[in-house]
Order: structure tokens, then sequence, then C-alpha cells
């Protein structure tokens, strides 16, 4: 049988402080469009990632699950001019 793991449950209003964590590890965390964001690991150099890995996993662990909170982060990484728009093409 398989077993539930109860995660807390991120707040809307931890928001800010989450992005600003991930900012901190080096991230360069932005809203895609209106409905997606990235966290921006993938632009680490190997280095930067082996640090900043541990500590974005710390960041998960403390704020626990957002995936409902997806279009809320959005807004708010919007509102703060981390975001990039697409086009119809997929470019910029």
């Amino acid at each position: 049988m398989a077993q539930s793991i109860n995660r807390r449950l991120m707040k809307v209003s931890e928001i800010p402080a989450f992005v600003e964590e991930v900012i901190r590890t080096g991230c360069n965390i932005r809203a895609v469009g209106h409905d997606k964001y990235i966290v921006g690991d993938a632009d680490l150099s190997p280095a930067e990632y082996e640090r900043a890995g541990p500590e974005l996993d710390k960041i998960e662990d403390a704020y626990g699950e957002r995936d409902f909170l997806k279009l809320e982060i959005v807004r708010y990484l919007r509102s703060i001019g981390r975001y990039v728009d697409v086009g119809a093409d997929g470019s910029e």
C-alpha cells in the first residue's frame, strides 16, 4: 500500500520571501508568460549548482508544496518585473 506523505502547504503570504530566497541562491527565477515560472538553476555553472542545489532543497523543504500557487507566484514575479513573454513562435 502506498503511503501518503504529509507536506506543508506554502501560503500565498510567503511568496515574496520564497522568491527572495531563490534569488539569493543565484537562480534566475522568472515568470514565463502568464501561467508558468522557472527557477533558472540550469543557467548555473556546475560549481554554482553544487552550492545552490542544497540551498534550493532547503527552500523547498521550508516552504513545502507550492504547485497549487503557481498562478499566484507567476503574478508576483510579473509584478516585480521578473518575467519573460514569449511570442506565438516561442521566441522572446
